[in-house]
């Protein structure tokens, strides 16, 4: 991919932290950050990265905007229209302001800038951390094909990135924002079967762990079928006709496991519509 055009972060925390890792290691124009506090802003040392304290400089979210093409709000949900209120005055014309805040819309953010500044809404995941994330992104009304184009280009830098339409966001949030927590979930559990069969946690760790990632990587690995039925088929072939898997996966199969997984993003989706609503 060729370098981005300048990037300005306000705001950055774990998830913010993990994509500005993976812009650095890109490459754009220019990246310049702030941060409350002068420790935050100091920890952040990257080659190409200007991090600025607004403790030290209460005017700095205006230095990082100017001239950035691509502004990215990283700040909690609820400071997120006061801040693009806050450097409305100062955005190039043709920036893209992007909101990585869960429940606020990109109608909400257009309100408070100017007509010719675009908005797009991303929905990142943690394993971004390790550059195997995965981003669903959305342009707001104002955001041409181009806009969400370049933000999505911007998210690559680390991992996978699915566009879509805004009304989609949430529900997509419920699945890749939420999946990591439902697998480490998964993984504790099955850890904790493993140590009540004898296994110490050590050993039991091991084995889990193991064989989650072993798993994970057979499947993004085995290209011999279609990615839509690749789950379906290293299962089949995992369970072997009357033998013991085939006995496990009836059971896991009899605990109606999908309507459990309906019924937890159905309830992860109605907190995010609360969320949006308030």
């Amino acid at each position: 991919m060729t370098a981005l055009p300048p990037i300005a972060m306000l705001g950055v925390g774990s998830m913010g932290g993990a994509i500005l890792t993976g812009l650095a290691r890109h490459g754009a124009e220019r990246i310049a950050v702030t941060n409350r506090t002068a420790e935050k802003a100091a920890a952040i040392q990257l080659d190409g990265v200007e991090s600025i304290a607004l403790a030290d400089e209460p005017d700095g979210n205006a230095r990082a905007v100017d001239g950035a093409r691509l502004v990215v709000l990283g700040v909690k949900p609820a400071g997120i229209v006061d801040l693009a209120r806050e450097i409305a005055p100062h955005l190039a014309s043709d920036a893209v302001v992007v909101s990585i805040a869960a429940g606020t819309t990109t109608a909400s953010i257009e309100a408070v800038l100017p007509a010719s500044v675009a908005v797009v809404r991303a929905m990142p995941n943690t394993p971004s951390h390790v550059r195997l994330g995965v981003t669903g992104v959305a342009g707001g009304s104002r955001a041409s094909s181009d806009d969400v184009a370049l933000v999505a280009r911007m998210f690559e830098a680390v991992g996978d990135v699915i566009v879509l339409e805004e009304s989609q966001i949430d529900a997509l949030s419920t699945i890749s924002g939420s999946g990591p927590a439902y697998v480490f979930l998964l993984i504790e559990e099955l850890t904790a079967t493993a140590e009540r069969m004898g296994f110490t946690a050590e050993q039991a760790a091991t084995m889990v762990q193991g064989t989650f990632r072993g798993a994970s990587e057979l499947l993004a690995a085995d290209d011999s079928v279609p990615m839509t039925t690749r789950p379906a088929e290293l299962r089949r072939r995992v369970t072997s006709p009357k033998g013991t898997t085939e006995r496990a996966v009836a059971v896991l199969h009899e605990a109606r496991l999908g309507e459990v997984f309906d019924r937890a993003t159905a309830a992860a989706l109605a907190r995010a519509e609360e969320l949006a609503a308030r």
